[in-house]
């Protein structure tokens, strides 16, 4: 059972669609409670981080998600926003993240992506995984996945780095680091590449 966590930030029935295609069950809640009792988790999110910080901590669900996730060490991926929170803070508000990683995310530099390149970011783009993981080892090399984003983190150490993507210049796609596997890009938008990322988490993770 993989525990979707709703904030009032995320896409959840395309994420709920897609585990049910890959025939996982799944639950989506807003209660700490069921949290603290989750073996396995999902942190969707899409729009502004401190709107998600803010409905993470109004509803309890940060100290939840933190005690489970960093005290207990169950597996946790965080898609778009989701792996925005997991760093210490953003350009985009002024709350703490999560503070999971030793991560910061910074909007785009419109200096470096170029004049013919657009914020957000938004479209499929090639994938390097910078280093093995499960969730990636049935991945074909030429793995594609769906982006929509303005921000991006930027990591303290290169061995949390997992995938990387380029717009204008190299990005940082995925984070790793024990049980946290956090993804910029959208998985279930993302197609066969989505599906089988998705199906690795829920039986490898």
């Amino acid at each position: 059972m993989i525990t979707i966590v709703d904030y009032g930030a995320g896409n959840l029935a395309s994420i709920g669609n897609m585990l049910r295609r890959l025939g996982v069950d799944s639950r989506v809640t807003a209660s700490p409670t069921d949290v603290l009792s989750a073996s396995k988790l999902i942190l969707p999110g899409v729009g502004h981080f401190d709107h998600g910080m803010r409905n993470l901590r109004e509803r309890g669900l940060d100290d939840a998600l933190t005690q489970r996730v960093v005290r207990d060490g169950i597996p946790i991926l965080g898609i778009c926003l989701g792996l925005q929170l997991f760093a210490r803070g953003s350009e985009e508000g002024s709350l703490p993240g999560l503070g999971w990683i030793d991560a910061d995310v910074r909007r785009f530099d419109v200096q470096r992506i170029g004049a013919n390149l657009r914020i957000p970011h938004m479209g499929w783009a090639n994938t390097t995984v910078e280093k093995p993981d499960p969730l990636t080892v049935d991945l074909p090399p030429d793995s594609r996945f769906y982006f929509v984003h303005s921000f991006h983190v930027v990591a303290d150490h290169d061995e949390d780095v997992w995938m990387r993507a380029t717009h204008g210049y190299p990005f940082v796609a995925a984070i790793a680091r024990g049980t946290i596997r956090g993804v910029q890009f959208h998985p279930e938008k993302s197609h066969k590449f989505g599906l089988r990322l998705l199906a690795s988490f829920a039986g490898n993770a």
